[in-house]
This record gives C-alpha cells, sequence and structure tokens, in this order.
C-alpha cells in the first residue's frame, strides 16, 4: 500500500491506495471553518492546524490497518503550496520513513490534480490508458488555470495557462466584491441557480482570437465597475442576475479553450480537475462538448477535485516522471513547483516497493 499525506495549504489529509490505484481509505481534517472568518487562508494558522491534525489522522488509519507493515511507500505533496504546511507534511513523512524503513517520494500537487480524473476510471484494474490517450486536461482552482496534454507516454505539456488572475481567484473574489462571504465561489455558484448568466454583459477574453491563453482580471474589473454604476436595492433585486452573469463569463471562457485545444489534437478523453471542478455548470458544458466530439469526460470525482492525499499517493503509482526523490533525506519543499517541472531524480515506479 501506498500512504499519501497531503498538507499543500488548509487541508490536512491522508489517504491508503493498494498498488492498483484503489482506495482503501481517506481521512482529512478541513480548516475551512476556522479560515471564513479572516476572510481567507491564513497561513500561520494553517501551519498550527496541520501540527496538531496529522498524529490523530494517523492513529485513526491505523486502527484500521497496521501501516507500520501493511505499507510499502509514502508519498508526500512537496510543492506548490503555502511553505509552512507543506514543511509539515514532508517532516511527517520523512519521519515516519526512518521510523518505518519506509521509502518517502515527493509529488507535486499539480500533477496530482492532473492525475486526478483517472482515479476513478480504473485504470490498471477495468481500464487501459491505451483507451484515455492522448488525453486533454482543465486544471482550475484558486491559484491555477492550465489547458494540459498527456500524450501516449504519460508526457504532459501545457497547452495554454492565465497571464494574470486564476479562475477560482476571480470566482472568490467575485464574491467578495457582491458581499458574499468566504469561500465565495461555492456560494457565487449556488446565487447563480437563480439568476439569467443574459441579464449582464460581461467580457470573455480573448474572445475573438486564436490566442490559447486565460485572463480573468478584466472581468472581475467589469464587475467592479457595474456595482459602482447600482444603487444598494438595484444590486439587491438583481443579486442572482449578477451571480449568474459574471459565472457564465468565467465558465464560458474555459470552455470555449477547451473547445479550441480539442479541434487541434486527437484526444480520447477530456480531464476537468482541480477545485473549480466541482462547478456544475462547468462540469455540465465539458460533459455535453465531450459527447458533441464523441471522447470520454474524465471529471475528478467530488472529493478528489480540492486538496486531498489520494491524488498525491496515486499520482506516486502512475507519475513516475513527476516524483522527487528523498534520496540521503534531500526532499525538501518547493513552494513554486510548476507542473511541468521535473526533478533530476526520477524514480521507477518498483523502487516506491522497497524499503530504504
Amino acid at each position: 500500500m501506498i500512504l499519501g499525506i497531503e498538507s499543500s495549504c488548509d487541508e490536512s489529509a491522508i489517504a491508503l491506495l493498494n498498488e492498483e490505484g484503489e482506495i482503501l481509505g481517506e481521512w482529512v481534517n478541513s480548516q475551512i471553518s476556522k479560515h471564513a472568518e479572516y476572510g481567507g487562508v491564513v497561513p500561520d494558522l494553517a501551519v498550527g492546524e496541520h501540527l496538531r491534525n496529522f498524529i490523530p489522522l494517523l492513529e485513526i488509519a491505523n486502527k484500521e490497518y497496521d501501516l507500520n507493515k501493511e505499507i510499502s511507500a509514502i508519498a508526500v505533496t512537496c510543492g506548490p503550496g503555502l511553505v509552512g504546511c507543506l514543511g509539515i507534511g514532508i517532516s511527517v513523512a520523512k519521519s515516519l520513513g526512518l521510523i518505518w524503513g519506509k521509502t518517502v517520494v515527493g509529488v507535486n500537487h499539480l500533477r496530482g490534480h492532473a492525475f486526478s480524473p483517472f482515479i476513478s476510471s480504473g485504470i490498471g484494474t477495468r481500464l487501459a490508458w491505451s483507451e484515455v490517450l492522448p488525453h486533454l486536461g482543465l486544471l482550475v482552482s484558486g491559484g491555477n488555470t492550465l489547458l494540459f496534454e498527456l500524450d501516449r507516454d504519460r508526457k504532459l505539456r501545457i497547452l495554454a495557462k492565465t497571464v494574470d488572475d486564476a479562475v477560482g481567484e476571480a470566482l472568490d473574489k467575485g464574491a467578495k466584491l457582491l458581499g458574499i462571504p468566504y469561500p465565495g465561489g461555492a456560494k457565487l455558484e449556488s446565487y447563480a441557480e437563480n439568476g439569467s448568466s443574459s441579464a449582464f454583459s460581461f467580457p470573455r477574453a480573448f474572445k475573438n482570437t486564436s490566442e490559447m491563453k486565460f485572463s480573468f482580471s478584466g472581468l472581475k474589473t467589469s464587475l467592479l465597475y457595474t456595482l459602482k454604476k447600482m444603487s444598494k436595492a438595484e444590486i439587491s433585486d438583481s443579486f442572482a442576475d449578477l451571480c449568474a452573469s459574471y459565472q457564465s463569463a468565467a465558465i464560458e471562457q474555459l470552455v470555449s479553450r477547451t473547445q479550441q485545444a480539442i479541434k487541434s489534437g486527437h484526444y480520447l478523453s477530456i480531464g476537468l480537475s482541480g477545485g473549480v471542478a466541482n462547478n456544475k455548470k462547468l462540469r455540465t458544458s465539458l460533459l455535453e462538448t465531450a459527447r458533441s466530439e464523441e471522447i470520454s469526460f474524465l471529471p475528478a470525482r467530488m472529493q478528489h477535485s480540492g486538496d486531498n492525499a489520494s491524488m498525491v499517493a496515486f499520482a506516486s503509482l502512475v507519475d513516475e516522471e513527476g516524483l522527487w526523490s528523498n534520496k540521503q533525506q534531500s526532499l525538501s519543499f518547493r513552494p513554486s513547483l510548476g507542473l511541468e517541472e521535473l526533478s533530476n531524480h526520477s524514480l521507477k515506479r518498483a523502487e516506491l516497493f522497497e524499503s530504504i
């Protein structure tokens, strides 16, 4: 079994996967309620919560499985993320690795998201890679908006990314402008369900060009100026429409770029991952796109769209190219790690099942 550990931001999480990538157990402690009163994640608070959470999570997991005897390796997020938070997870992983004599590997959090849609597809059990590759993936979160491809050899290449705000950041900022409390993006979506997406005309960046990139800062600015021109009563009366129109502008940009990428490639599947992947409008739009192109749609499960340890453990099994070695206890945090950034000491899958 692989023990996955995730601590890049405000989720303390561990998971157990077998060698075929099937999830045996997941244990999470979310900090959302603790950060909500501050309107966003407070790094020092997040670090303190990680310190308090990991031992109890491991104790709970150990009641179901004898971790020392049953795990073969430990996979831990090494970046990107908040420095202090990453440090806690890596310290836990290294300590357990030394005590139990297990291999420890670092996993790129973004690559974990990129591969997360395959967790539920049955790769290695029900489904073969040849049935889903080449693959087009859309990774959307509070910090990242990336369109990428996985070729037949599972080599990853970025096709498009945002030049400013990530879409999750834009949705959260828009929610804040509308007076919706943190975490705002999901709550904005709930208001949008009762509104008209065509009531207000918000910009779609690069709408009339073929440039493969995203931009959301102009969308946020447009909402700001729209609200300044309206009275409190007008905002109240049009609140659902404002939410729906704003969300629609963001989602349509994501979908149009994805459709553009599909036309230029020969993909067998479309993936959707990251925290914004839970947005119902986005999921529905991409499902319709996949059906029209007659290719598979592989969205990450709801519980695997945000930060989670299952995707970390899963990536250690399927993404040999993206692993970071802990040889001579060298694994360290990499807060700005990019999706395409690779280690000079890539590990083979077999090494995960060999004790140090």
